[in-house]
């Protein structure tokens, strides 16, 4: 599995302790509509791929009693598809805790993602691509505050 880093203990991105995957890489869409340079993540696209054994992240994850979910985040996770759906589809195999997935990608652009994703269970999709100067807004289902008023969470059914 390619990532830019793996964090055991987050608090920051859902409202559980969950592990963090930080996926490698991003077109960079929120700055191309836009026209400004304004990815709070650009710095990791200078960072090194790592290669971990998916089997190694997932014993990571059911090895801490700390952590309830996972989050995939970093750059753009479904631009790493084939490496996400892997993941969530051995990850359901050992546990059925929340996977949270933050994209910047709207519903409709990743919309034959979403409908593969929605045959597996408890999964939360963050849509919505970063906004410069949009006020920020609270998501409930994440109970973390985003940071564009356009953003929002969905459980997948």
């Amino acid at each position: 599995m390619r990532l830019k880093g793996l964090v055991d203990y987050d608090i920051s991105n859902y409202k559980l302790p969950s592990m963090f995957l930080i996926f490698p890489f991003c077109d960079f869409k929120c700055e191309r509509d836009c026209g400004l340079h304004v990815c709070q993540n650009s710095a990791l696209a200078n960072q090194p791929v790592i290669e971990i054994g998916l089997m190694d992240v997932i014993q990571r994850y059911l090895s801490n009693p700390l952590t309830h979910a996972v989050v995939c985040g970093g750059m753009e996770p479904f631009d790493t598809w084939l490496d996400l759906y892997a993941f969530i589809a051995v990850f359901r195999g050992f546990s059925k805790d929340p996977i949270i997935i933050y994209t910047g990608y709207t519903e409709g652009e990743i919309s034959e993602y979403i409908k593969i994703l929605s045959q597996l269970d408890n999964i939360i999709v963050k849509f919505g691509r970063f906004v410069p100067s949009s006020p920020h807004k609270f998501d409930a289902l994440l109970g973390v505050e985003l940071a564009s008023e356009n953003q929002y969470a969905k459980e997948l059914p």
